[in-house]
């Protein structure tokens, strides 16, 4: 007869027939090793391709535009988290963005050089290439004179004091329109662009290189903005070469001048 504690626990001795003891709990089945690894590496591609899409995302410096700020070769990482929900660059911003229409030369438009290079900077591992990085000047609405008689660019009336952090030979803070030989005028910037410079001033073909100053030459009036729905991102930081890491900031400069334009 089987024993019962004071618990009512059994102790099993008298089984009903046929019946057996209740054993140890089966563990679950556990993958293949290798099917495991596969398992953990498309998670990891699955992850790494979101962050890409929505957060973070690395590139590279193609010129010496952006000096002295970032030079050739720079690993850097742009955030996009700042544009999101219909926000737009703001002036003084560092952005990357795609080509609006054949701004790029031979030595820019080079990616990833291998097939391998090539499958990560897809999905975010390895810095991209085919895009432009340049500084936000003026914003919808802005209208943009160089130069005042200190040689200083001018939005809205206000002078911008760009010697903090540009790089410049010229007697401008404009020369890529016509080599400070007389002024130039361009705005107001559309609704939906930006107008963007490099801070090497006298090296950079950007929004001002683009100016149309004679549609009889074969250019287009307008070529000179970038939609904001080209730009992938406000840059971050710079994470290599290590020895040069540092996180981005808004020059001075920008806050001066927007609190001019607000008084």
């Amino acid at each position: 007869m089987a024993q019962h504690d004071e618990h009512g626990a059994s102790d099993g001795a008298d089984a009903p027939d046929g019946g057996d003891a209740p054993g140890p709990a089966r563990r679950p089945r556990r993958l293949p090793v290798w099917q495991e690894s596969i398992l953990l590496l498309v998670m990891a591609l699955a992850l790494a391709l979101v962050v890409k899409t929505f957060f973070v995302q690395a590139f590279y410096i193609p010129s010496g535009s952006m000096e002295p700020g970032l030079v050739l070769n720079d690993r850097i990482l742009v955030q996009k988290v700042s544009y999101w929900g219909g926000g737009d660059p703001e002036r003084g911003d560092v952005v990357v963005f795609e080509d609006p229409g054949d701004w790029l030369g031979p030595q820019e438009d080079v990616g990833p050089g291998n097939t391998l290079t090539s499958v990560m900077s897809r999905i975010g591992l390895y810095p991209t290439g085919g895009h432009l990085v340049k500084r936000v000047i003026g914003v919808a609405g802005d209208v943009i004179v160089c130069c005042d008689d200190d040689g200083r660019l001018t939005i809205n009336g206000v002078p911008l004091d760009s010697s903090d952090f540009t790089r410049n030979r010229a007697d401008c803070d404009g020369p890529m329109v016509n080599q400070c030989r007389s002024d130039w005028e361009v705005g107001p910037v559309p609704e939906g662009s930006v107008f963007v410079m490099g801070d090497h001033r006298d090296d950079s073909a950007d929004s001002s290189f683009h100016i149309c100053r004679n549609p009889d030459t074969g250019c287009e009036e307008g070529d000179e903005y970038v939609p904001t729905d080209l730009v992938v991102g406000k840059v971050l930081a710079r994470v290599w070469p290590a020895d040069r890491f540092s996180v981005l900031h808004r020059p001075e400069a920008f806050d001066a001048l927007d609190q001019a334009l607000q008084d």
